[in-house]
């Protein structure tokens, strides 16, 4: 018994790709397409309303107002703090020396404001507090700042 061998003979080009690739590949119907554009929209509008609010709700920011230096081993920094009300916040001072070299340090706590205080009565309903902080210092400081500031049990 012999066996045929049709390697001999030519296939048309077309039937020899689609056998060695696949056949072409059929697009996605029109409600497919329709149902992923809605998808998609509707993950990029979640994603900005929790991008917008996550910013806005956990929002600490600070403001220098001055310094002064008392002597060689104090720097006092006024400075402001906005945040809500009734949320507790720390910040970072520290005191420079003419090189930029840090020769004070200190983490300050800024308790939530009191809704009967004065504080809470101003023009931002108690969002804004000013803080003077006295720093040690090692040496002569020529300037002071806060650093950062931010709610204790969220990352800095």
């Amino acid at each position: 018994m012999t066996t045929e061998d049709k390697s001999g003979t030519p296939q048309p080009a077309d039937i020899s790709l689609a056998n060695r690739y696949g056949g072409p590949k059929r697009g996605l119907s029109r409600n497919a397409k329709r149902g992923a554009g809605i998808a998609a929209l509707a993950v990029g509008i979640g994603f900005l309303a929790w991008v917008s609010t996550s910013s806005a709700m956990s929002s600490v920011t600070f403001k220098d107002i001055g310094y002064s230096t008392i002597d060689a081993t104090q720097t006092e920094l006024d400075f402001q703090v906005t945040r809500e009300p009734g949320t507790a916040v720390k910040c970072a001072v520290k005191a420079l020396d003419s090189k930029f070299a840090v020769v004070g340090w200190k983490v300050v706590d800024i308790p939530p404001a009191n809704p009967d205080s004065q504080q809470s009565q101003g023009a931002d309903g108690g969002r804004t507090i000013a803080r003077r902080e006295v720093l040690r210092t090692e040496s002569q400081s020529v300037s002071a700042v806060v650093d950062s500031c931010w709610i204790p049990g969220k990352s800095k």
